[in-house]
């Protein structure tokens, strides 16, 4: 969470783009030839992050599994055609998305949960009372972006995706990331000088 609070003030660095490990390419490859234990493997490694997204979009648990369930299904249906484009982790998330998108029109989805927190920026016990509510106000802040600049700013600072990365994800250009993002920061930067 600090490193989008810092991100308010600084954008960071774009981190670079990593080729998969081979051991991590031979199970895809082995998962689109329809191995079990390829694929099952493959989702065990991005349940977790898919489920944090869902979660973060829908801000409800159980729409959330379901979501996460929905993405693990089109996952598996659709990963013959991965041609490697991209990270298999973006890619997935740009399915998370169209599912979370999906939900969100079915459903009016109730705003009384939380976003989780960024998995590498968890506040230590020894956190004081003021770190707890600069985050709680950051999150109240992020609900309150416009749909696409939330799902920008998770892609970018929560799943910590390039612009390149979340571009593809949102099945867009990069620089209407570029520009959803700094629309996105500028609202927060807005709505945080004001009076909590």
């Amino acid at each position: 969470m600090t490193q989008l609070a810092a991100a308010l003030h600084n954008p960071p660095p774009e981190p670079p783009e990593v080729p998969p490990p081979p051991a991590v390419a031979d199970m895809i490859a082995l998962a689109q030839q329809g191995n079990t234990d390829a694929r099952s493997q493959l989702l065990t490694q991005l349940q977790d992050v898919i489920y944090r997204f869902c979660l973060s979009l829908l801000r409800d648990p159980d729409t959330a599994k379901d979501a996460t369930q929905e993405t693990a299904v089109r996952f598996l249906q659709h990963l013959p055609k991965y041609k490697g484009q991209s990270q298999l982790r973006t890619w997935t998330l740009g399915i998370a998305l169209n599912v979370c998108r999906e939900h969100r029109r079915r459903r009016a989805v109730p705003s009384n949960h939380q976003l989780p927190d960024a998995a590498t920026d968890e506040p230590s016990p020894a956190s004081n009372i003021s770190t707890a509510e600069q985050h709680a106000r950051l999150h109240a802040l992020l609900t309150d972006l416009p749909e696409r600049q939330r799902e920008a700013i998770i892609l970018r600072y929560f799943e910590q995706l390039s612009i390149d990365q979340t571009a593809h994800a949102m099945d867009c250009a990069a620089g209407t990331v570029k520009a959803t993002i700094w629309q996105a920061l500028r609202n927060l930067k807005q709505r945080w000088s004001r009076p909590a």
